[in-house]
Protein backbone atom coordinates (compact mmCIF):
# COMPACT_ATOMS: atom_id res chain seq x y z
CA UNK A 1 0.00 0.00 0.00
CA UNK A 2 2.62 2.33 0.79
CA UNK A 3 3.83 1.89 -2.63
CA UNK A 4 1.33 3.71 -4.19
CA UNK A 5 2.10 6.79 -1.58
CA UNK A 6 4.41 8.75 -4.18
CA UNK A 7 1.77 9.03 -6.73
CA UNK A 8 -0.49 10.10 -3.76
CA UNK A 9 1.89 12.73 -3.39
CA UNK A 10 1.89 13.79 -6.60
CA UNK A 11 -1.52 14.14 -7.06
CA UNK A 12 -1.41 16.25 -3.49
CA UNK A 13 1.00 18.38 -4.96
CA UNK A 14 -1.38 19.15 -8.52
CA UNK A 15 -4.62 19.63 -6.73
CA UNK A 16 -3.10 21.60 -4.54
CA UNK A 17 -2.38 23.99 -6.83
CA UNK A 18 -6.33 24.05 -7.93
CA UNK A 19 -7.42 25.00 -4.41
CA UNK A 20 -4.99 27.45 -3.67
CA UNK A 21 -3.25 28.59 -6.92
CA UNK A 22 0.29 28.40 -5.25
CA UNK A 23 1.41 25.35 -5.85
CA UNK A 24 1.28 24.95 -9.85
CA UNK A 25 2.14 20.89 -10.11
CA UNK A 26 3.31 21.63 -13.98
CA UNK A 27 5.57 23.89 -13.01
CA UNK A 28 7.55 21.69 -10.85
CA UNK A 29 11.40 21.77 -10.91
CA UNK A 30 14.11 20.17 -9.34
CA UNK A 31 16.06 22.47 -6.76
CA UNK A 32 19.60 22.51 -5.31
CA UNK A 33 18.44 23.63 -1.88
CA UNK A 34 18.95 21.17 0.91
CA UNK A 35 16.84 20.67 4.14
CA UNK A 36 18.75 21.97 6.92
CA UNK A 37 19.54 18.27 7.96
CA UNK A 38 21.49 15.43 7.35
CA UNK A 39 18.58 13.46 5.74
CA UNK A 40 17.69 13.00 2.56
CA UNK A 41 15.00 14.47 0.92
CA UNK A 42 13.81 15.46 -2.55
CA UNK A 43 12.97 19.57 -2.59
CA UNK A 44 11.08 20.45 -5.58
CA UNK A 45 10.16 24.75 -6.18
CA UNK A 46 7.49 25.99 -8.09
CA UNK A 47 6.88 29.14 -8.91
CA UNK A 48 3.18 30.99 -9.12
CA UNK A 49 1.56 34.33 -9.78
CA UNK A 50 -0.45 34.70 -6.96
CA UNK A 51 -2.98 37.87 -6.58
CA UNK A 52 -0.17 39.29 -9.19
CA UNK A 53 2.60 38.52 -6.77
CA UNK A 54 5.19 36.33 -7.86
CA UNK A 55 5.65 33.54 -5.32
CA UNK A 56 7.69 30.18 -5.07
CA UNK A 57 6.77 27.55 -3.27
CA UNK A 58 8.88 25.27 -1.92
CA UNK A 59 8.69 20.87 -1.77
CA UNK A 60 10.52 18.96 0.91
CA UNK A 61 9.30 15.41 -0.21
CA UNK A 62 10.21 12.76 2.41
CA UNK A 63 6.73 10.90 2.60
CA UNK A 64 9.02 7.73 2.73
CA UNK A 65 11.05 8.57 5.99
CA UNK A 66 9.93 8.63 9.53
CA UNK A 67 11.10 11.80 10.57
CA UNK A 68 11.11 12.11 15.10
CA UNK A 69 8.14 14.61 15.83
CA UNK A 70 9.46 17.20 17.65
CA UNK A 71 11.85 17.66 14.91
CA UNK A 72 9.49 18.49 12.35
CA UNK A 73 7.76 20.60 14.62
CA UNK A 74 10.90 22.62 15.59
CA UNK A 75 11.76 22.66 11.84
CA UNK A 76 7.97 24.46 10.92
CA UNK A 77 8.66 26.66 13.84
CA UNK A 78 12.09 27.62 12.62
CA UNK A 79 10.62 27.97 8.86
CA UNK A 80 7.65 30.15 10.43
CA UNK A 81 10.25 32.78 12.60
CA UNK A 82 12.43 33.25 9.47
CA UNK A 83 9.01 34.16 7.04
CA UNK A 84 7.88 36.22 9.57
CA UNK A 85 11.80 38.08 9.22
CA UNK A 86 11.27 38.26 5.80
CA UNK A 87 7.60 40.11 5.91
CA UNK A 88 9.07 42.68 7.71
CA UNK A 89 11.76 43.24 4.95
CA UNK A 90 8.90 43.14 2.80
CA UNK A 91 10.81 39.80 1.17
CA UNK A 92 8.92 37.38 1.63
CA UNK A 93 7.89 35.71 -1.56
CA UNK A 94 7.95 31.72 -1.21
CA UNK A 95 5.60 29.67 0.56
CA UNK A 96 6.86 25.84 1.80
CA UNK A 97 5.01 22.32 1.31
CA UNK A 98 6.34 19.14 3.62
CA UNK A 99 5.29 15.66 3.49
CA UNK A 100 6.69 13.04 5.71
CA UNK A 101 6.04 10.37 8.19
CA UNK A 102 6.47 10.31 11.80
CA UNK A 103 7.60 7.77 14.64
CA UNK A 104 4.39 6.92 17.01
CA UNK A 105 3.61 9.86 19.21
CA UNK A 106 0.48 11.48 20.16
CA UNK A 107 -0.55 15.11 20.13
CA UNK A 108 -2.48 17.11 21.73
CA UNK A 109 -3.87 21.25 20.71
CA UNK A 110 -3.43 24.33 22.66
CA UNK A 111 -6.70 23.34 24.47
CA UNK A 112 -6.73 19.35 24.25
CA UNK A 113 -8.47 17.92 26.98
CA UNK A 114 -6.49 15.01 28.64
CA UNK A 115 -10.06 13.55 29.14
CA UNK A 116 -9.50 12.19 25.57
CA UNK A 117 -6.71 10.34 26.46
CA UNK A 118 -7.29 6.67 27.99
CA UNK A 119 -3.99 6.55 29.89
CA UNK A 120 -2.14 8.67 32.44
CA UNK A 121 0.30 11.01 30.86
CA UNK A 122 2.86 10.30 33.41
CA UNK A 123 2.56 6.17 31.99
CA UNK A 124 1.89 7.25 28.72
CA UNK A 125 2.76 4.37 25.94
CA UNK A 126 4.40 6.50 23.57
CA UNK A 127 5.90 10.40 23.33
CA UNK A 128 3.12 12.53 23.75
CA UNK A 129 3.45 16.71 22.85
CA UNK A 130 0.86 19.35 23.70
CA UNK A 131 1.45 21.75 20.69
CA UNK A 132 -0.10 25.38 19.90
CA UNK A 133 -2.39 23.67 16.98
CA UNK A 134 -5.73 23.75 17.14
CA UNK A 135 -8.22 20.52 17.77
CA UNK A 136 -7.77 17.40 19.91
CA UNK A 137 -5.77 14.85 20.32
CA UNK A 138 -4.66 12.71 17.43
CA UNK A 139 -1.96 9.81 16.55
CA UNK A 140 0.86 9.89 14.16
CA UNK A 141 2.92 6.90 12.78
CA UNK A 142 3.99 4.87 10.59
CA UNK A 143 1.95 4.72 7.41
CA UNK A 144 0.24 8.15 7.58
CA UNK A 145 1.39 10.88 5.39
CA UNK A 146 1.76 13.83 7.53
CA UNK A 147 0.95 17.33 5.01
CA UNK A 148 2.94 20.49 6.32
CA UNK A 149 1.76 23.40 4.45
CA UNK A 150 3.51 26.80 5.69
CA UNK A 151 1.67 29.33 3.80
CA UNK A 152 1.26 33.21 3.79
CA UNK A 153 -2.70 33.34 3.99
CA UNK A 154 -2.23 37.06 3.09
CA UNK A 155 -1.36 35.80 -0.42
CA UNK A 156 -4.26 33.50 -0.96
CA UNK A 157 -7.03 34.36 1.71
CA UNK A 158 -7.21 35.80 4.67
CA UNK A 159 -9.97 33.60 5.79
CA UNK A 160 -9.47 30.31 8.31
CA UNK A 161 -12.60 28.83 7.45
CA UNK A 162 -11.66 29.11 3.92
CA UNK A 163 -8.00 27.56 4.17
CA UNK A 164 -9.65 24.71 6.45
CA UNK A 165 -11.99 24.08 3.56
CA UNK A 166 -9.51 23.95 0.95
CA UNK A 167 -6.93 21.42 2.74
CA UNK A 168 -10.46 19.24 2.94
CA UNK A 169 -10.84 19.59 -0.40
CA UNK A 170 -7.45 18.48 -1.44
CA UNK A 171 -7.71 15.22 0.41
CA UNK A 172 -11.61 14.36 -0.90
CA UNK A 173 -10.10 15.00 -4.67
CA UNK A 174 -6.86 13.00 -3.59
CA UNK A 175 -9.35 10.55 -2.95
CA UNK A 176 -11.21 9.89 -5.17
CA UNK A 177 -8.67 10.68 -8.70
CA UNK A 178 -5.77 8.19 -7.06
CA UNK A 179 -8.48 5.40 -4.57
CA UNK A 180 -11.80 6.06 -6.40
CA UNK A 181 -12.88 6.62 -2.67
CA UNK A 182 -16.00 9.04 -2.19
CA UNK A 183 -15.27 10.88 0.94
CA UNK A 184 -17.09 13.65 2.08
CA UNK A 185 -17.21 16.64 4.89
CA UNK A 186 -19.34 16.37 8.00
CA UNK A 187 -21.45 19.81 8.75
CA UNK A 188 -19.86 20.63 12.06
CA UNK A 189 -16.98 19.06 11.94
CA UNK A 190 -13.43 19.52 10.24
CA UNK A 191 -11.38 16.75 8.85
CA UNK A 192 -12.07 14.37 5.99
CA UNK A 193 -14.45 11.58 6.02
CA UNK A 194 -16.10 7.74 4.46
CA UNK A 195 -19.27 7.27 6.08
CA UNK A 196 -18.69 7.53 9.87
CA UNK A 197 -14.79 6.78 9.49
CA UNK A 198 -12.40 9.82 9.75
CA UNK A 199 -9.88 9.65 7.15
CA UNK A 200 -7.72 12.75 7.14
CA UNK A 201 -7.59 14.99 10.69
CA UNK A 202 -6.68 18.74 10.08
CA UNK A 203 -4.77 20.91 13.02
CA UNK A 204 -3.99 24.01 12.10
CA UNK A 205 -1.84 27.11 13.96
CA UNK A 206 -2.08 30.48 12.55
CA UNK A 207 0.41 33.76 13.29
CA UNK A 208 0.47 36.71 11.83
CA UNK A 209 -2.05 35.36 9.14
CA UNK A 210 0.96 32.27 8.20
CA UNK A 211 -0.80 29.19 8.66
CA UNK A 212 1.57 25.95 9.85
CA UNK A 213 0.78 22.35 10.63
CA UNK A 214 -1.52 20.91 8.76
CA UNK A 215 -3.41 17.57 8.16
CA UNK A 216 -2.74 13.99 8.48
CA UNK A 217 -3.81 11.45 5.68
CA UNK A 218 -4.11 7.76 6.89
CA UNK A 219 -3.29 5.23 4.23
CA UNK A 220 -2.01 1.71 5.61
CA UNK A 221 -1.75 3.37 9.36
CA UNK A 222 -2.00 0.84 12.08
CA UNK A 223 -4.96 2.10 13.74
CA UNK A 224 -4.74 -0.13 16.68
CA UNK A 225 -2.91 3.37 18.85
CA UNK A 226 -6.27 5.23 18.06
CA UNK A 227 -8.00 3.15 20.70
CA UNK A 228 -6.05 4.54 23.10
CA UNK A 229 -7.51 8.20 22.52
CA UNK A 230 -10.66 9.17 21.74
CA UNK A 231 -9.40 10.30 18.34
CA UNK A 232 -9.83 14.32 17.98
CA UNK A 233 -12.04 14.38 20.90
CA UNK A 234 -15.10 12.85 18.96
CA UNK A 235 -16.91 9.97 20.74
CA UNK A 236 -19.42 8.13 18.20
CA UNK A 237 -17.04 7.88 15.19
CA UNK A 238 -14.46 6.23 13.87
CA UNK A 239 -11.11 6.02 12.27
CA UNK A 240 -10.36 4.62 8.81
CA UNK A 241 -7.34 4.30 6.50
CA UNK A 242 -6.98 3.72 2.58
CA UNK A 243 -6.18 0.02 3.01
CA UNK A 244 -8.75 -0.56 5.54
CA UNK A 245 -11.36 0.72 3.02
CA UNK A 246 -9.64 -0.69 -0.13
CA UNK A 247 -9.45 -4.22 1.70
CA UNK A 248 -13.21 -4.23 2.43
CA UNK A 249 -13.88 -3.95 -1.37
CA UNK A 250 -11.56 -7.22 -1.88
CA UNK A 251 -13.51 -10.56 -2.43
CA UNK A 252 -12.13 -13.33 -0.83
CA UNK A 253 -11.19 -15.35 -3.64
CA UNK A 254 -9.00 -12.05 -4.75
CA UNK A 255 -7.39 -12.13 -1.08
CA UNK A 256 -6.56 -15.59 -1.62
CA UNK A 257 -5.01 -15.25 -5.03
CA UNK A 258 -3.24 -12.37 -3.83
CA UNK A 259 -1.99 -14.34 -0.50
CA UNK A 260 -0.60 -17.44 -2.35
CA UNK A 261 3.20 -17.67 -3.06
CA UNK A 262 4.00 -17.20 -6.79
Amino acid sequence: MLATTQNTTINMILLASTVSGSIPGNQLINSSKQRPSSRSCVVNSAVAMTNEVKRSCEFYDMHKELIPYAEAWSWQKDIVKKRKELIEREKDCSDTLIILQHHPVYTLGTRSSEAYLNFSMKNAPINVYRTERGGEVTYHGPGQLVIYPIINLRYHKMDLHWYLRALEEVVIRVLSSTFFIKASRIEGLTGVWVGDQKLAAIGIKVSQWIAYHGLALNVATDLTAFGQIVPCGIQDRQVGSIKGLLQEHVSPNQRGAENKCP
